[in-house]
């Protein structure tokens, strides 16, 4: 679990003294309407502990493990009064994953109790309605940690387990893979470390495997992710995780938000430590089907059996510990993938969600609350309302799904794959390359170097490189095939591949020599830049890796006028192993970003790793280069608000909605300006909380959906006026002190009474601690931690480029554009 910001519902005049003896009252608990919240029990943390995982046994009791103590088994009652509690006589807990199974209860152990972390098996031999024998399936290895083991559940047909594990579990030999055992860092440049946590730790990072119910036979599923809790299975037999973010990392390039993934088998997802992790626009990993932003994930569970509308019913259904919030994720198929749409359902502060259980005998859904040596409860959430709650079933599975499954299987043939690499879908694109890489090479080696068709091409080109086991003569004819693709025929993502591959072939096969560098240069440097950043990044970081001298003058200049810190700092961390290229006004320019860079704002890491970029980049330089910039080496940063754009910017007039709501119409039809648009994002500091396609930061809500949710004026309301309504997720509250003093922002974190409370946005790593013992009373405040006035430094045509970006989701071939 991690520290980030939450969201806190207003807990009234309620006594926070109170609450911190006792679970957060029903009645303070915001659900879903329709819904029904009710606290069966309240746990007594200094006897039974703080709950962290939940199953339910065949008799429709659930099971709860205490992260660091004991099983308890509750009988839930019609109310409260009649909910029974008893503590499991055996001699085992510390699960933060159960599974009551075929007769038996499955735990999974993430600390160094009894025989250590792994996964054990409970039964009761004498049937005395006690479980009364454990044994060890099977030990991990790694230290203790809440990076470790996690989840168990079962396979659709009964005879198998599923077990996720985080990255701090190395993974423990499984007998059979399917992930070709090939994978490797893959980034050009070493690593930043910022605070260095796990920095030893290398792929493949988080893993799922399945295992039969003896646990003698395991193999591993799929890899690359950091810390999924929980995974929960669809009818179409799909599984999917809720993966961690690192807050450290907040506000660099390489963050990534909580997010859902579908767990597709052989899969990979990226992760990699410190500064390594890959974006989520590399084909030789997976995206995510839809991000959550920061947080803290546990246990998921779909809604499968539930007395709920068929709608809630189908929904997964993700806890998030650290916001206090569960949301509905509404999945869709999306040819042999999935999107989701995030609603959501249930919240409070504090509710530190750890489980979910949909009970197969009411029909109700049950919820854990707990670790940490947090206050723990047991809630039952119930449908009230007047839709129907007639059963759902949908479980049909669409054609690209079923070419996907067929590829996933064990032993396809390079014949029956290589159709499949030039699919539209990534995820079959995905299917059928890691099909191809768990053949022998020699098999379709020379196929791969000759493939005409482009997209092809690109993924077979990738499954060499990273097939080729280092093989360094193979690197002048992955090179020769790549250098005859046309990159001007090439749309999206291909072009991103096409790039990827390049960096691949140098990353497993080594550097070219000097002729085929400056051939390389010659062929990629034309091509910087283009309209798409983050392919931007990329070309610059392979020519800056090749040596590219020409490149400097490009792409120095976007360090400083990048509208984003973060690919301001990309930018930045790309350019410090430049050796050539460079003039006195370019270094000089590069060299004062940092003093502007020094009142950005982000994680634990943040300072560290904008130290070590500067640090890299004056090792480069000659004594000689130094002196000559010696007055901007020596310079002191100014302490002031974070300034994104280096341009100079006045104020131009205190808009109003009236202002400007008449050029809504006629002044957004074709003749906005993307880049501009694009630009005043960053200026206006929207992107310093906002998430917008995969950019910006995460502390208030992603508005790459805004064009589905709002009208043109609507969306300007909000930004002009953003004290006049508080979305619940991003309000915050007001804290009242027995001393009568006061703290305003949103909880971050708790450890038993303490909370830790952010009172600025732009400053997300600034915590004001919180004794909840000491507060007399909380109330929400009426002033939204959006600031107002954003708008003021612009003109009109830049608001109007700027609603045109957030209206088009950052297209720049919407119409809205000038061509």
């Amino acid at each position: 679990m991690k520290v980030f910001l939450t969201f806190l519902f207003a807990v009234s005049t309620a006594s926070f003294a109170q609450i911190a003896t006792q679970a957060t009252p029903a009645d303070k608990v915001k659900i879903a309407k329709g819904f029904q919240v009710e606290l069966l029990y309240s746990v007594p943390k200094e006897q039974e502990g703080s709950w962290v995982s939940m199953t339910q046994d065949d008799k429709g009791r659930m099971i709860c493990s205490d992260q660091y103590g004991a099983l308890y088994r509750i009988t839930p009652g019609a109310k409260a009064a009649d909910t029974k509690v008893e503590k499991l006589s055996i001699d085992f807990g510390h699960c933060q994953g159960l599974l009551f199974h075929a007769g038996a209860l499955y735990g999974v152990v993430n600390d160094d109790a009894y025989q250590g972390r792994g996964l054990y098996r409970c039964k009761d031999t004498n049937g005395d309605d006690q479980f009364d024998a454990v044994e060890l399936l099977r030990a991990f290895p790694g230290k203790a940690g809440e990076h470790g083991p996690h989840g168990v559940v079962a396979s659709p047909d009964g005879k198998s387990l599923y077990v996720m594990c985080g990255n701090q579990t190395p993974e423990p030999s499984c007998e059979t893979s399917r992930v070709p055992r090939h994978w490797a860092e893959d980034q050009l440049f070493p690593m930043l470390l910022g605070r260095g946590f796990m920095r030893d730790v290398l792929a493949p990072g988080g893993w799922l495997a399945k295992t039969d119910l003896d646990g003698k036979k395991w193999e591993l599923i799929n890899t690359g992710t950091r810390n999924t809790y929980d995974i929960a299975i669809n009818r179409q037999g799909d599984i999917f995780g809720f993966d961690a973010d690192m807050e450290w990392d907040t506000g660099m390039p390489w963050y990534r938000p909580t997010r859902v993934c579908f767990m597709q088998s052989g899969g990979e997802f990226g992760w990699r430590t410190c500064s390594k992790k890959w974006p989520a626009r590399w084909e030789d990993s997976l995206p995510a089907v839809v991000d959550i932003g920061p947080g803290s994930p546990t246990g998921v569970a779909f809604g499968y059996g539930a007395k709920f509308p068929a709608k809630y019913q189908d929904a997964l259904y993700i806890c998030d510990w650290s916001y206090g919030k569960m949301y509905a994720v509404h999945l869709a198929p999306n040819g042999a993938g999935y999107t989701g749409t995030a609603e959501e359902f249930m919240s409070a502060s504090p509710l530190p969600l750890t489980d979910i259980e949909v009970s197969k005998k009411d029909g109700a859904m049950y919820v854990s609350v707990g670790g940490r040596k947090v206050q723990s409860g047991l809630y039952r959430v119930t449908y009230t309302g007047s839709e129907k709650s007639d059963g759902s079933d949908k479980s049909d599975v669409s054609d690209l799904a079923k070419v996907r499954e067929s590829l996933e299987q064990p032993g396809v043939s390079v014949e029956a794959a290589w159709p499949h690499l030039s699919s539209t879908d990534r995820h079959l694109r995905f299917a059928a390359r890691i099909a191809l890489e768990h053949q022998p090479v020699a098999s379709w080696k020379d196929k791969a170097l000759s493939e005409a068709n482009p997209r092809a091409a690109l993924t077979a080109l990738m499954a060499l490189a990273r097939s080729s086991g280092g093989d360094k003569t193979l690197l002048k004819p992955i090179l020769d095939a790549l250098g005859k693709i046309d990159f001007k025929s090439l749309k999206g993502l291909d072009r991103v591949t096409l790039i990827r591959d390049y960096m691949l072939a140098f990353t497993r096969l080594g550097e070219p020599d000097a002729a085929t560098k400056a051939e390389l240069i010659a062929k990629l440097n034309p091509l910087f830049p283009t309209n798409d950043t983050g392919l931007n990044r990329d070309l610059a970081e392979v020519l800056v890796f090749l040596g590219d001298a020409g490149i400097v003058a490009k792409a120095a200049p976007l360090v400083n006028d990048s509208p984003t810190q973060e690919e301001q700092i990309d930018y930045a961390r790309i350019l410090r192993f430049a050796k050539t290229g460079w003039t006195k006004e370019l270094r000089a320019d590069y060299f004062r970003w940092f003093l502007r860079a020094a009142n950005y704002k982000g994680g634990a890491s943040f300072d560290l790793f904008i130290g070590e970029i500067k640090k890299d980049a004056l090792g480069t330089m000659s004594e000689e280069e130094k002196l000559a910039i010696k007055d901007v080496l020596d310079a002191k940063p100014e302490a002031k608000a974070p300034a994104f754009t280096s341009k100079l910017m006045n104020f131009v007039k205190a808009w109003t909605v009236t202002d400007l709501e008449k050029s809504l119409g006629v002044g957004l039809e074709g003749n906005r300006n993307f880049q501009n648009g694009r630009n005043m994002f960053g200026a206006a500091t929207c992107f310093a909380c906002h998430r917008f396609q995969n950019e910006g930061g995460a502390i208030g809500p992603d508005l790459t959906s805004v064009a589905g949710k709002y009208s043109p004026r609507d969306l300007l309301e909000h930004i002009i006026e953003p004290s006049k309504e508080i979305s619940d997720q991003y309000g915050s509250t007001v804290f009242t002190k027995k001393d009568g003093s006061m703290v305003v922002g949103r909880i971050a974190n708790m450890k038993e009474n303490i909370m830790m409370v952010c009172t600025n946005m732009m400053d997300p790593n600034n915590f004001t601690n919180v004794d909840a013992r000491d507060v007399v009373k909380t109330e929400e405040s009426k002033v939204s931690m959006m600031p107002p006035g954003l708008l003021y430094m612009l003109k009109e045509d830049d608001i109007l480029d700027l609603m045109a970006y957030l209206l088009s989701k950052g297209n720049p071939d919407d119409p809205m554009f000038v061509k």
